[in-house]
Formats: structure tokens, C-alpha cells, sequence
């Protein structure tokens, strides 16, 4: 199932954005392999899978990477895989003799994955980091945030997720459609600085047009406009709106009864603040049910703001089925939608080392190799 059905990855386990990767290619139909590392594997009931909804999809092996055996091990794996990603910091993959140039010396169509914060080379590169720092770098953090207070960090969202972990799996891709028909592999260096800074574009476009201020919260995006904006309600809820094209404007001032000529000039934008504040003393006028009665349906361009947890409830969802159930844990779907290639999560999370026997003897290991990994603690 799913469009990436065929291709193979091997994926060294790490954390955040590395794992976010490895999900979206086993949505998409990829058969992706974890290994974990041997010291990780602590066993666990096989029908009660782990809480872990990055980790879903794939099998794991517990590989000891330090031992010249589990490396020979993670080699004949990746002698048969289309792409390896591993998250470490520069250097270490090769210090453990698994890096690139190993790699592809046994497989020389590998797409060799390498997420990074700071990307593989630069002054930044070795240092620790995390994704308030990558954003911050690249420039995004900076205008996220209202008038007159500090930036406000969105989640992990732009760094790790958009500017990371979706990058990376994009490059992959990218580069094994390539070497399907070069016949090479190559090295796809995913720094979270890039994806971030590349998340950046529209906005750099707008600043060039000179029709961005660089005082945050004064713009129409950076909650500067009144029409695009969230509003507490009655409740202490609150509802979106984003009433930016005249026609959805209009309908907003039809909705909320907005008749004074003082309305008529949107983008005056010396009236913002007082706009704002006006809308602010309506939405509070009634609860976010009571405006979603009023609004939703309609071209204002509204949505209520809801939780993690009523999310999954809203009848938009549940008729797109954009939240799943597996092994009991609500989640998001496999995104974005195909009409022919269904895109499905084929397991919930694996235990570290869950399927090793079984991958193992899948990738050509007889028995008696397999008892000998065992043996000497290269594989758990």
C-alpha cells in the first residue's frame, strides 16, 4: 500500500525530527527498518505495543554499531536498501565506520539521509542545539509574535517537524527517483537552518516587495491585521479568523453587523489596533459554540481553535478521517491523500529489537549466524 511501496530505508533510531522522517516514508508505504541500538532493547509484550506514535510503522532490530559484527550486520542490510537517515552529529557514523563512503562502497545506488541541526559544515556545525536555536538562526522565530513582546516559540513545528524531519524525507525521495536512473547514490545533508530558512521564502519575497514591516505584529500575518487574528470568546475559548480578500471581508462585517463607515478601509493599517480591539469586546459577546453557529460554513474564513484533544472530534475531521486510532493511541493520518496508492499505517510501534530474528533471516542470515550474532551481543 502507498505510493513509496518497494523502496526500502534503513533508519539508525534517534529523536525528533529523524523518527518524524522514517514515519512519513512508512505512511507513504516504505518499508522502513529501525535499528535500535543493542543497549535499548528491554523487551516488551509483542501485543501491547509502545506509546509512540513517530515510531510507528516499523520494524525494529537492536544492532550493537560498536561492534565490528553489528556493523557487519547493519552492512548487509544496507547492501539491499534504497536509503539509510541517521540523526548523529557530523563525523560520528563515520568514527563508527558507517558512514557515507562506507556505505556506499557496499551499495553504491544508498541515498545516504544526514539530519542535522546545523547541517553538515559551517561554524555552527558541531555544536548542540535544538529547534528554538535552528529557527532563530534561520530567521523565522524572530517575527512570530504579537506587538511589543518577545518572539514566541511555535511548538517544535517549523525546526524539527517543517523545516526538518519533512525536508529530509522530501530529499530522500528526491534523490532515490535520481539514482533509479543514474545508477548512483548521494549524500542528502537536511540541516534544519535550511528547511526553516526555506519555510522563510514567501516572506522574503514580501519583505523585497517592501510590503512587510520588520516590527513584529504589525503585519497582516503576525496578528497585526484585525482580520487575521484570534479572539477569546464568552467561554475563555477562542476562534480564528482570516478575513484577508475583500469579498471574505465583507462577509465577515456582514456576520458581525460591522455597518460603520469606520470598517470600510481595511488596510489602513494606523486603524489596526483600534479595529482589533473592537473585535476583541465582540467575540467576547458570545462563546466559541455560539460563533460557530453565526460563522462557520460561511467565506469569513473562520475555524473555532480547538485542542489536541477535541480536534479529532470535529465533524470536519472525522468525515476526512484526518485522525486515526492505533493501538488505542488517537493520532493524525498518513498525509497528504492519494486517489489510487492509499497511503496506511501498517503497525503500531515496535519494541526496541522487536522483529531482529525475524529481519535478520528476512535479509539473508541463516541460523547458525544469527545464534552467533546473539551470541556475542551484536545483536539483540
Amino acid at each position: 500500500m502507498g505510493p513509496l511501496q518497494g523502496v526500502t530505508i534503513i533508519e539508525l533510531a534517534g529523536i525528533g525530527p529523524g523518527p518524524f522522517c522514517a514515519m512519513m516514508l512508512s505512511d507513504m508505504g516504505a518499508d522502513v527498518i529501525r535499528v535500535d541500538r543493542a543497549g535499548a532493547v528491554r523487551g516488551g509484550d509483542p501485543n501491547v505495543p509502545p506509546i509512540d506514535v513517530l515510531g510507528r510503522g516499523r520494524r525494529s532490530i537492536g544492532l550493537d554499531l560498536k561492534s565490528p559484527d553489528g556493523v557487519e550486520a547493519l552492512m548487509r542490510f544496507v547492501e539491499k536498501a534504497d536509503g539509510l537517515t541517521e540523526g548523529f552529529r557530523p563525523g560520528v557514523t563515520e568514527r563508527l565506520g558507517i558512514g557515507p563512503d562506507d556505505c556506499m562502497a557496499r551499495n553504491p545506488k544508498l541515498v545516504y539521509g544526514r539530519m542535522t541541526g546545523w547541517g553538515q559544515s559551517g561554524p555552527y556545525a558541531h555544536t548542540a542545539g535544538h529547534d528554538i536555536n535552528y529557527i532563530a538562526l534561520a530567521g523565522a522565530l524572530e517575527p512570530i509574535g504579537r506587538r511589543g513582546e518577545a518572539p514566541v516559540p511555535p511548538l517544535n513545528l517549523v525546526g524539527d517537524f517543517g523545516g526538518g524531519g519533512m525536508y529530509l524525507a522530501f530529499g530522500m525521495v528526491c534523490a532515490i527517483l535520481e539514482a533509479r536512473s543514474s545508477g548512483e547514490g548521494q549524500v542528502v545533508d537536511a540541516a534544519m537552518v535550511d528547511g526553516a530558512a526555506s519555510l522563510m521564502a514567501f516572506f522574503h519575497g514580501f519583505r523585497a516587495m517592501g510590503v512587510w514591516n520588520d516590527d513584529r505584529g504589525t503585519n497582516m500575518l503576525d496578528t497585526g491585521a484585525p482580520y487575521y487574528d484570534v479572539y477569546e470568546t464568552s467561554d475563555e475559548k477562542f476562534v480564528s479568523i482570516g478575513s484577508i480578500e475583500p469579498q471574505f471581508y465583507a462577509e465577515l462585517r456582514e456576520k458581525l453587523g460591522l455597518d460603520d463607515p469606520k470598517w470600510d478601509a481595511q488596510q489602513t493599517r494606523v486603524d489596526w489596533p483600534d479595529r482589533k480591539a473592537d473585535l476583541a469586546e465582540i467575540f467576547r459577546t458570545k462563546s466559541r459554540d455560539e460563533w460557530c453557529e453565526i460563522i462557520e460554513g460561511s467565506d469569513v474564513c473562520f475555524a473555532p481553535v480547538l485542542s489536541i484533544e477535541e480536534a479529532p472530534q470535529h465533524p470536519h475531521n472525522v468525515a476526512r478521517g484526518t485522525f486515526t486510532e492505533v493501538a488505542g493511541v488517537t493520532q493524525p493520518g498518513p498525509a497528504p491523500r492519494f486517489s489510487r496508492t492509499e497511503a496506511k499505517i501498517p503497525r503500531p510501534a515496535a519494541h526496541a529489537g522487536q522483529h531482529s530474528d525475524e529481519l535478520l533471516a528476512e535479509f539473508g542470515f541463516d541460523d547458525s549466524e544469527i545464534a552467533s550474532l546473539r551470541d556475542s551481543g551484536a545483536v539483540a
